[in-house]
C-alpha cells in the first residue's frame, strides 16, 4: 500500500469494474436503502435490467430484508457474485483511486473520490475519537440482517459516502482542474432519473498530492481553526450516507478478527471497505431532511399521544420545534415550544420510538416531502415532515456532541444517492 496514506485510514484500492462492452446503464443501480416503501421503483429497475449483467443481482434492496424468503435471496446474491467473478465480467484496477463527477437530477455536478478505508480507523460509538466517525446514532438491531448479506459475500459494492470538511477546497477540487491528465474509465447515463456519472483514474502523482492534502486536513492547526479545539482527536471523515452499511462492514471484520491470528489482521481484505469521499463544501451537495411515516396506526391517536408526551405542546405552527404532519383526515403542525434537544428530528424521534414500542406500528424513513404526504394519506398511516439541518453545522456538532439523532439528514434526493458501479473483493 502507498505509505503516504498510512496516517489517514484511507487508501487506494484494487477496484473491480465491469469490462468494456457491458451496458453500464443497466449495470448501475441506486443504493439498496432507497425507495423502501415504493416497490414500483424497484420493479421499474427490474424491468429495465432484464437479463443483462447488473449490480441489481448483487444487492438486496432493503425492502426485502424482512421478507420470508430472505435467506434464499441472500444465497442468490452470493451465487451471482461468484458467477460474475468466475465468468470474467470484471477487470481489476490495482492500487487505484477514482475521481468521480456525478451529474445529479437537478443538473448540478457533485465531485467525489473513490478509495477504501481501514475499518480499524472507524468507530460508530457516540463520542468516539476515531479518524472516521458516524454522524448519527447507529441502530444496533439493524446490523445483524445486513451482516447476513455481507458475511459470505466474495465482493462488496459501496454506497457509503464519507464527507471531509475542506472549506478551502484543497483535496478534491484540484483533481477537477487536472482531470484531463487522468485515465478515462466510464461515462454513462444512470437509470430511473439518476442523472449521469463519469469516472477517471488518478495518476500516481495525483494520488500522492491527494494524500498530502488530506494529511493537512487532520493537522492540529486545522482542527483548532475549524472547531476551536486543542489536543482533541482529529476528525477527518464523517459518514454522510451509508452509516449502517459501514457499521455492518465493521461488524463483519470484528467477527473475523475473533477467528484470525492478530498477525494476519492487516492482510484481511474485509479489514477495508470501499467508499466515496465528498467535500462537505461541494456546491452541489445539499442536505435534505429525512421525513418519517408511521404505518399500522390510528393517526388521531398518534397526535393525541404526541401532545401528551410533551406537556405544553400544541396544534399549530409556532416557536420551538414545529413538525408538519399529514394523514387521511387532514394535515397540520405540532409545536413543542421548549424542546429539550437541539434538533426537531430528535424531538420527534424520541416520541415515535416510545410510541411504536408501546402501541405497535412501523416507522419508515422517507426522502421527499411529496412522497411523505402521499404515504401519510394512506389508511392507517401518518407522515411527519421535518425541517432541514444546515450542513455547515455537521462537523462542529459531531466534534462537540458526538452523533446526531439517526436519520437526521440526507445528502440530496433519493435518485441522487450513490449508484453501485465499482466493486472490491472482500475475501
Amino acid at each position: 500500500m502507498n505509505p503516504k496514506f498510512e496516517k489517514l485510514g484511507f487508501y487506494p484500492a484494487d477496484i473491480l469494474l465491469p469490462k468494456q462492452g457491458t451496458d453500464m446503464t443497466k449495470w448501475a443501480v441506486v443504493a439498496c436503502d432507497q425507495f423502501t416503501s415504493q416497490p414500483e421503483y424497484w420493479q421499474a429497475v427490474e424491468d429495465t435490467v432484464g437479463d443483462a449483467p447488473s449490480a441489481l443481482r448483487l444487492i438486496l434492496p432493503e425492502a426485502g430484508l424482512n421478507a420470508p424468503d430472505v435467506d434464499e435471496r441472500i444465497a442468490a446474491v452470493n451465487a451471482a457474485m461468484d458467477r460474475y467473478l468466475d465468468g470474467g465480467l470484471f477487470e481489476t484496477l490495482e492500487e487505484s483511486l477514482i475521481y468521480i463527477e456525478r451529474v445529479q437530477s437537478d443538473g448540478k455536478i457533485r465531485h467525489g473520490l473513490l478509495g477504501m478505508v481501514d475499518l480499524e480507523q472507524y468507530d460508530f460509538t457516540p463520542g468516539s475519537g476515531a479518524l472516521i466517525r458516524a454522524t448519527e446514532g447507529t441502530v444496533l438491531s439493524r446490523i445483524p440482517p445486513r451482516v447476513k448479506v455481507r458475511k459470505d459475500a466474495p465482493i462488496e459494492l459501496p454506497h457509503v459516502m464519507l464527507l471531509i470538511d475542506d472549506p478551502n477546497k484543497t483535496v478534491i477540487e484540484p483533481l477537477t482542474r487536472a482531470s484531463g491528465e487522468m485515465e478515462p474509465l466510464y461515462s454513462f447515463p444512470l437509470q430511473q432519473g439518476g442523472g449521469s456519472i463519469t469516472g477517471r483514474r488518478l495518476t500516481a502523482a495525483q494520488m500522492d498530492r491527494t494524500a498530502d492534502a488530506l494529511e493537512v486536513l487532520c493537522s492540529p492547526q486545522e482542527q483548532a481553526w475549524k472547531y476551536g479545539v486543542k489536543d482533541a482527536p482529529p476528525l477527518l471523515f464523517a459518514v454522510g450516507d451509508g452509516n449502517h452499511s459501514l457499521a455492518t462492514a465493521k461488524q463483519c471484520y470484528e467477527d473475523l478478527k475473533k477467528v484470525t491470528p492478530e498477525s494476519e489482521w492487516a492482510s484481511l481484505p474485509a479489514r477495508y471497505a470501499l467508499v466515496e469521499v465528498v467535500n462537505n463544501h461541494d456546491d452541489a451537495l445539499q442536505f435534505e431532511p429525512i421525513h418519517r411515516c408511521v404505518f399500522g396506526v390510528k393517526p388521531e391517536e398518534v397526535l393525541e399521544a404526541f401532545l401528551a408526551y410533551y406537556p405544553g405542546a400544541y396544534e399549530g405552527r409556532g416557536e420551538g420545534h414545529a413538525v408538519a404532519y399529514t394523514h387521511a383526515g387532514g394535515e397540520g403542525f405540532l409545536t413543542v415550544p421548549q424542546p429539550r434537544v437541539q434538533l426537531a428530528v430528535g424531538t420527534l424521534q424520541a416520541f415515535l420510538d416510545g410510541y411504536v414500542k408501546e402501541h405497535g406500528g412501523e416507522i419508515d424513513y422517507i426522502h421527499g416531502a411529496d412522497v411523505t404526504d402521499r404515504l401519510g394519506r394512506r389508511e392507517g398511516s401518518i407522515g411527519f415532515k421535518l425541517p432541514a439541518m444546515g450542513k455547515q453545522q455537521l462537523f462542529k456538532t459531531v466534534m462537540a456532541d458526538g452523533v446526531l439523532p439517526r436519520k437526521t439528514f440526507s445528502m440530496g434526493h433519493a435518485q441522487d444517492k450513490r449508484y453501485y458501479v465499482e466493486a472490491r473483493r472482500i475475501r
